[in-house]
């Protein structure tokens, strides 16, 4: 029989299939694309579904808000595709996988502990985006609110500490390599820098109350948070800035 020649596929992604059938998700540059991917096109896919669902045009207070609405499916099926990749990722040393595994279960805890009500009667009027209603539970709003913590915290400690690593010494590192971890750090930044916007605006509020609810903070913060992670891992996914062959 005639070799069979392994298989033409685009070169976004790293993929390539041979015949010793390598799994899709065994590259972790494969990995750092579709996760930052999803990343990003999460706050988006969010608040257009819910409008085509149900003419909401409005962000939610929250990413997690849409728990309760018909955008579930999209808010579920997004973040757990993300804890799964998250969990699978090993990177090049222990302290990448240790990392990257508390992200994803971090994410699947967001998940599995829904936040607070968006109403708390059923049939709501004035807000009829809201399809669903779960028992008020001070222990499940503790444990999102302390898994979304982590996620971020761990992703901005990626982006700061573990992406801009390199096993050259600072000198030998080629431009690429510098405007890489620039990019990582500036995406470091802006992450904690949202969650404290977050964190005094509602557990320890220094920023005034009318003010924070009246621009939505909280998902404007969580917006950059999500757009600086997604954008830091495609950079590392080297979709943007390679090194020069």
């Amino acid at each position: 029989m005639p070799q069979r020649r392994p298989s033409e596929t685009p070169t976004f992604l790293n993929l390539t299939f041979t015949d010793n059938d390598a799994n899709l998700i065994s590259s972790s540059k494969t990995l750092r694309k579709v996760i930052g991917i999803l990343g990003m096109l999460l706050p988006v896919l969010l608040v257009i579904s819910l409008y085509l669902y149900s003419g909401h045009s409005r962000p939610l207070w929250s990413f997690s808000h849409y728990y309760f609405t018909q955008s579930v499916g999209i808010f579920v099926g997004v973040m757990c595709v993300l804890a799964i990749f998250l969990i699978v990722y090993k990177g090049k040393e222990p302290i990448d996988f240790i990392v990257s595994v508390l992200a994803g279960i971090a994410a699947l805890l967001i998940v599995l502990f829904p936040t607070t009500n968006i109403t708390d009667i059923c049939n709501d009027v004035e807000k009829a985006y809201s399809v669903t209603i779960l028992p008020k539970s001070k222990m499940r709003d503790n444990i999102h609110v302390i898994g979304a913590a982590i996620f971020f915290i761990t992703l901005a400690f990626m982006s700061l500490f573990i992406f801009t690593k390199s096993d050259k010494p600072k000198e030998k590192r080629g431009a690429a390599k510098i405007t890489r971890n620039r990019i990582y750090r500036v995406c470091g930044v802006l992450i904690i820098l949202s969650l404290l916007v977050i964190f005094f605006g509602t557990i320890y509020p220094i920023i005034p109350r009318d003010i924070y609810h009246q621009y939505n903070l909280t998902f404007w913060m969580e917006v950059l948070a999500i757009e600086s992670f997604g954008f830091s891992w495609l950079v590392k996914g080297e979709t943007l800035f390679k090194d020069k062959a």
